[in-house]
């Protein structure tokens, strides 16, 4: 029976699997998680609006009663092409076609002071971590005596001008409104929240007026926006920007930038800008046989639409998973393959309650509209008729009353399994 071997669960992986159910492949998902995320309610579980199992399913159980589906929990470590084989750290596994969709992580563009005192927010572990992070700074914040070291504590930057920016920063924006008054009224005046964005406009793969938009929302929820600021440095709890400005902070979330996730073995002809896999219109990885790449880790060349490659989105992964599965049943047939176009489904970002902005082809709106829209998209895409139900009520329930009943800080510890 021929393998198909599929290296990353997200939603590209995911749904690549799921359309191999019934073609006759032995299919072997390899993920270093043993559960599926959804990524664009991350920031939510930051903020504490949802819980992480909302926005997270075990992948064992989708493919329970399925025959031929093997998960197993591994991080891949590199591909070996003459044996067709991928070594990872639970052993060796063959495959006759492998697909790569690892996904991307954040980029600190080489600033290891970044790095290594900002918080990503990417994955859901990013999320209750940095969940928990913003809850005892305010916590600090309610003990510290001295005015100065308090308002560091007040101070909460966000690096990045992008969907995922304009989105924690209006989360946070809300919970300074709705929140922080009633659990800390000692602190209610004292929180400010800074988006820095190196751009000159917020959300610059969207239209201008929608810029506009969600930047004069934000500003009304309170949000300091800072358009043109580069971020250069964050070191002793001290943001610098490029322009000599300077911010004291112990909190900076860092969504300024991705890369596609490396693994070894792969042709140094085939790696392009920013880690990404340079692939054909079939998602062929160049110079490999039989492995392709889809979703935020590849780069589609040759596609005169999008001569830069296909943005970094869940519907880019979504689609090429879906070429790439019809592909593969078309190779097993002994019929060609059909190269991968693009269907641009629009793009949305929310700013808080009931606050969005949209584009759906040539229709550009915003405000209310806008919000249920992205209610709708996102409560249709959760993985789970649960997960669907207890997101959709934690909507509701804050919509009303803005009482998150998450505000838990939750430090687990971890024994090392011995060997």
């Amino acid at each position: 029976m021929t393998r198909v071997v599929i290296v990353g669960a997200g939603l590209g992986g995911l749904q690549l699997a799921m359309h191999l159910r019934k073609a006759g492949f032995q299919v072997v998902i390899v993920d270093k998680n043993n559960y599926n995320q959804f990524p664009p309610l991350i920031y939510q579980v930051a903020s504490a609006g949802l819980e992480p199992s909302s926005i997270s399913f075990p992948l064992r159980r989708i493919f329970q009663g399925y025959k031929n589906y093997f998960f197993r929990m591994a991080e891949v470590r590199e591909i070996d092409v003459k044996e067709k084989a991928i070594r990872t750290t639970v052993g060796t596994i063959h495959y006759n076609y492998l697909v790569l969709a690892m996904g991307a992580t954040t980029n600190f563009f080489g600033n290891e002071d970044v790095e290594r005192h900002a918080l990503p927010m990417k994955t859901v572990e990013d999320a209750m971590a940095l969940r928990n992070h913003v809850l005892l700074a305010l916590e600090r914040a309610e003990t510290e005596e001295n005015a100065e070291k308090r308002q560091k504590f007040m101070n909460f930057v966000i690096v990045g001008g992008g969907p995922s920016g304009v989105e924690i920063a209006g989360a946070l924006a809300e919970m300074k409104k709705g929140i922080v008054p009633k659990d800390y009224p000692d602190l209610a005046d004292r929180m400010h929240i800074y988006l820095l964005n190196s751009g000159q406009r917020l959300l610059k793969a969207m239209d201008p007026a929608s810029s506009a938009r969600a930047e004069r929302d934000l500003k009304k929820m309170g949000v300091h926006v800072r358009n043109g600021w580069r971020v250069t440095g964050y070191k002793d709890n001290v943001v610098s920007v490029g322009n000599g400005e300077t911010i004291e902070s112990a909190t900076v979330i860092w969504v300024s930038g991705i890369k596609a996730n490396a693994i070894g073995g792969v042709p140094e002809e085939a790696v392009g800008h920013a880690g990404r896999l340079l692939t054909d219109r079939f998602n062929r990885v160049k110079g490999m046989d039989d492995v392709f790449a889809i979703g935020d880790q590849c780069l589609v060349e040759g596609d005169p639409d999008w001569p830069l490659g296909h943005p970094q989105l869940a519907q880019v992964a979504m689609q090429q998973a879906d070429n790439v599965a019809r592909n593969l049943i078309r190779k097993e047939r002994g019929e060609e393959m059909v190269p991968f176009t693009y269907k641009d489904l629009g793009t949305m970002a929310t700013i808080g309650r009931k606050r969005a902005v949209a584009e759906i082809g040539r229709a550009k709106f915003g405000g209310l509209s806008a919000w249920m829209l992205w209610l709708v998209v996102h409560l249709r895409s959760i993985l789970g008729v649960k997960n669907k139900f207890i997101v959709l009520l934690n909507w509701m329930w804050n919509y009303f009353n803005y009482k998150q009943s998450l505000r838990l800080i939750l430090r687990p510890r971890q024994r090392p399994l011995e060997e």
